[in-house]
């Protein structure tokens, strides 16, 4: 790890999920521990539930350790359950309250982004799931807010949206506020929807450009993949130790076009250090090692 208070080397911003269960500003003191120079966090259990109240303290220290260690932009997710597109009249409404809350909560973060699954239709068919997201979104988004919304990519899974480029666009381009809108990459998910960044990343980030513009990438979440090229399966692996290997992700550090975009693992680690050891394979796979 390194050490408490030392700034990590210059280069790719990266970092981890972090935990906020002993509050923020230990959330921000473990990213420092790890070099990490970004982060993920969930708004709330990552099962769903109520937000715990945050605390003013809490977040001016938090604040201050990002801002005194170059930490940031940072990624928040938005849990798992949140379904815009359920075919649950209840869970679309408790999708939608819980964004709205989630995003007021953002605001005290100013500057940062917020992540989330667009959902699964149920069977409902994708025009009607793009149809629900887009009036979710509607309804969620605010203009003049100071949080960047972040659409993920998806493996493909079952009914998921947004297993292609094609249907991310329809979302952005079926919002009013589209501005507000941006992507976050997932290599295993591309990969797994059948994006093959391990032989032609250029080519895939073309085809991102062509069809939504590379404008819109704002993030990545950086994870191998224990299934091959297409298989829709969604199963993370760690860096190097999967299908898309060690080369790949030297390709995602170094490309000058993702440069200085928030890259965040969501790798399986067994802790702290786990996560130090992947951020500077990383490091040294940036620093041509």
């Amino acid at each position: 790890m390194a050490a408490s208070g030392e700034l990590p080397a210059r280069g790719p911003l990266l970092g981890c999920h972090l935990s906020t269960s002993a509050g923020y500003a230990a959330m921000a003191a473990d990213a420092v521990s790890i070099g990490a120079t970004t982060f993920a966090f969930f708004t709330r259990n990552p099962r769903g539930g109520n937000a715990r109240e945050l605390d003013d303290a809490d977040l001016a220290a938090f604040l201050a350790t990002c801002a005194g260690h170059g930490i940031g932009p940072l990624v928040a997710h938005a849990p798992y359950t949140y379904n815009l597109c359920s075919a649950k009249p209840e869970t679309v409404e408790f999708a939608r309250r819980a964004m709205r809350e989630d995003l007021g909560r953002m605001e005290r973060l100013p500057g940062n982004l917020y992540n989330f699954h667009p959902g699964s239709h149920v069977k409902q068919g994708v025009d009607e799931g793009v149809r629900l997201i887009c009036e979710g979104l509607d309804e969620v988004l605010e203009p003049g807010q100071r949080t960047t919304v972040l659409l993920e990519t998806m493996a493909g899974k079952g009914t998921e949206v947004g297993r292609s480029f094609e249907e991310l666009a329809r979302i952005i381009e079926g919002t009013r506020h589209g501005e507000l809108l941006g992507v976050c990459l997932d290599t295993c998910h591309v990969a797994d929807a059948g994006y093959d960044i391990v032989s032609d990343l250029d080519g895939v980030l073309d085809e991102f450009d062509r069809v939504i513009g590379l404008e819109r990438l704002r993030a990545l979440h950086l994870n191998d993949s224990k299934n091959p090229l297409g298989s829709h399966k969604d199963r993370h692996e760690r860096i190097g130790e999967g299908s898309l290997g060690l080369e790949t992700f030297r390709a995602v550090v170094t490309s000058p076009r993702l440069a200085g975009l928030p890259m965040v693992l969501e790798t399986p680690q067994a802790g702290l250090d786990g996560w130090a050891a992947e951020i500077a394979l990383l490091r040294s796979l940036a620093a041509g090692e």
